[in-house]
């Protein structure tokens, strides 16, 4: 059987207006929240932690995953924790988006030194990946959720 792309769409926009979409996309936050804090804890820590604020988006991973796994279990939880969370999740990443720029202008030569200092500095837009998990359980507790009224 051949799958066309077209069908693979079609399909898709049908999940997503019937409702199948919201678990599916609660539980891909859940998942994205764990790999994506497993990389920051490692990146971090290659950076020993120098500053507290580091910690948060290490401790805002396993956050993200418990509200990713009950928002796709429970509508109410879909519509609660799930964006407290995510929204919490999606500031830290604009937060660290900022602290990361921050980084590479405080480098000798700063923003001169641009090419230099942004393959040697902190990852220029790594925490954007945060902010994108975070926004993904945003959208995912705004979905109509199947056989919901």
């Amino acid at each position: 059987m051949i799958v066309r792309p077209e069908g693979l769409v079609a399909r898709g926009l049908e999940n997503v207006r019937t409702g199948r979409f919201q678990q599916a996309l609660a539980l891909a936050t859940a998942v994205g929240a764990v790999v994506t804090a497993a990389e920051i804890y490692l990146e971090h820590d290659r950076a020993s932690f120098g500053n507290r604020v580091m910690w948060w988006p290490v401790v805002l991973g396993p956050v993200g995953a418990v509200a990713g796994v009950a928002g796709a279990l429970d509508e109410r939880l879909a519509r609660t924790l799930l964006p407290l969370a995510s929204a919490a999740i999606t500031a830290n990443g604009i937060q660290g988006t900022y602290l990361h720029l921050r980084g590479i202008a405080r480098k000798p030569g700063g923003w001169r030194m641009a090419r230099y200092n942004i393959e040697m500095g902190p990852p220029m837009l790594a925490p954007a990946l945060m902010s994108m998990v975070g926004g993904m359980g945003l959208v995912a507790a705004v979905l109509r959720r199947e056989n919901s009224a």
